[in-house]
């Protein structure tokens, strides 16, 4: 009889970095489907101008490193989503900011894993003039990198204490 409340334990636990992904997944995909149904291929809002609105496509990875790689960049993905995944069973408690980060890291690797499985490709729109062009996914998973990372640093500093 304590099996099921472990598992409800489990999952209340890690019900924040679920609906965090899910948040993450509808809006990044919700907003590919818009620049996809609303612009042509290269097309930019405006047309000049530091920050933009550009479609376009990436069939590599993080700044186009591994250009044409789908299929090994959706096992990556995968294999990533899955450790997540796996690492929700032993969260700190209290770990607030490491939930934060993993939500927003598994939401933004499964929307751009949608993108790879359904065209081969990811849709990119967010034009910041200096930097290449990315979407709500790559946001969100350099986000939550930083929350992870800062999470870290915060745990590390309490044990020396």
């Amino acid at each position: 009889m304590a099996r099921p409340q472990v598992l409800n334990h489990r999952v209340i636990k890690g019900l924040p970095l679920l609906l965090t992904a899910l948040a993450v997944i509808g809006i990044d995909q919700l907003s590919k489907c818009l620049i996809r149904a609303n612009m042509d291929l290269g097309q930019s809002i405006p047309e000049e101008g530091i920050v933009r609105l550009t479609y376009t496509t990436n069939t590599g990875g993080a700044f186009g490193l591994f250009a044409n790689q789908a299929l090994l960049l959706a096992i990556v993905a995968i294999i990533g989503i899955v450790v997540l995944v796996l690492y929700l069973r032993y969260l700190p408690p209290g770990s607030k900011l490491l939930k934060a980060g993993l939500g927003l890291d598994l939401g933004g690797a499964i929307g751009n894993l949608i993108d790879r499985i359904r065209f081969g490709e990811v849709t990119d729109f967010i034009d910041v003039g200096f930097w290449p062009v990315f979407n709500l996914a790559d946001s969100s998973i350099v986000i939550g990198t930083f929350l992870i990372a800062l999470y870290l640093l915060l745990s590390a500093r309490k044990r020396v204490s």
